[in-house]
């Protein structure tokens, strides 16, 4: 099968090739797309070398996929040049996340939505794959009716330049060339994105509109504040959800070890919780910290890490892919 990565040289372009290995999906012939001053650069995928080519190269070969991770504008602009010849695009940038023509995937949830007529298919925020994962199965039993979900994201879903700047701040240089407005080692900045005339940051709102079409629920409020923090491994999240059902915890604990994609840590006499450092490099969301909101009925509190360049990216997105071969969808 012939596929092409979008953005192979990105910070996600790297895992998508690392992912694409690791789960043996079947690529005879790859195809990586990068920025026109990376062209015929070499990248190694499964012990081969392959040249960086050009979009419109790229789009000449008519892959039978082509998975995106190079910013919205240039989703905008090449998905459907793509799709126009044929090619199933699977895009990680925002640019069609709440394109009502478009479908929002996360497979574990919404797979069976997709059909022969997607040709682009959006990849959901990071911060909101991770969520929905954990609350998949939970929602299903209970129905969640308000979430406030608090994030702690690493600077690796900014990119390259906000881990160098990390890295040189912590090493007690000046950054050369920051990402941020403000210093971000031994800090934290309450603010990812762009803010918005509500007050909220693109971020936060991308977590309550995704949410509620991936979920297929409008009803469900949900309130979110998202925050950088100087950490490599992945994204954190403080979950707080109320339920319409009243629920018990102890099976709220069966139903996430049987939550598709969850790996259930919660053993606080022993300091067992989620950590960024323990998802990094993983696929699985973890979840832990599982406990009643002692204020008010039918509220759980949850703490949910999972590695933001994988599940929240990469992974996703490759499994969005496994699942259109598998159902009949992708054709070599």
């Amino acid at each position: 099968m012939k596929v092409a990565v979008v953005g192979a040289t990105g910070l996600v372009g790297t895992q998508m090739l690392k992912v694409l290995a690791e789960r043996n999906f079947p690529v005879t012939e790859l195809l990586p797309v990068a920025s026109a001053k990376s062209v015929g650069q070499e990248i190694e995928f499964r012990g081969r070398k392959y040249k960086v080519v050009s979009m419109d190269d790229a789009i000449a070969a008519r892959p039978a996929v082509a998975i995106f991770s190079a910013g919205g504008s240039i989703s905008l602009q090449e998905a459907p040049r793509f799709a126009a010849v044929g090619t199933v695009v699977i895009d990680n940038s925002s640019a069609w996340r709440m394109d009502p023509t478009k479908k929002l995937v996360v497979p574990e949830i919404n797979a069976q939505t997709l059909t022969a007529d997607d040709k682009i298919i959006a990849n959901p925020n990071c911060s909101t794959i991770q969520l929905v994962v954990a609350l998949n199965e939970l929602h299903k039993k209970y129905q969640a009716t308000r979430i406030v979900v608090s994030t702690y994201q690493s600077v690796t879903g900014t990119g390259k330049q906000a881990v160098d700047q990390l890295l040189e701040e912590r090493a007690g240089q000046t950054p050369s060339n920051p990402a941020y407005p403000h210093r971000i080692d031994l800090n934290v900045l309450p603010h990812i994105d762009v803010f918005q005339d509500n007050g909220y940051t693109k971020e936060e709102m991308k977590m309550v509109n995704e949410t509620k079409k991936i979920f297929g629920d409008d009803t469900i409020r949900l309130t979110a504040t998202t925050v950088r923090v100087p950490v490599m491994g992945g994204h954190s999240e403080a979950v707080n959800v109320e339920f319409a059902q009243e629920f018990d915890l102890a099976e709220v604990r069966e139903l996430l070890r049987q939550t598709e994609g969850v790996k259930l840590v919660d053993d606080v006499q022993n300091n067992v919780y989620p950590m960024p450092q323990d998802a990094h490099g993983k696929d699985a969301v973890l979840v832990g910290r599982l406990r009643r909101d002692e204020t008010q009925p039918r509220t759980l509190n949850m703490w949910v890490v999972a590695d933001n360049l994988r599940k929240g990216a990469a992974t996703n997105a490759v499994q969005i892919a496994e699942t259109m071969l598998k159902m009949g969808l992708l054709t070599a």
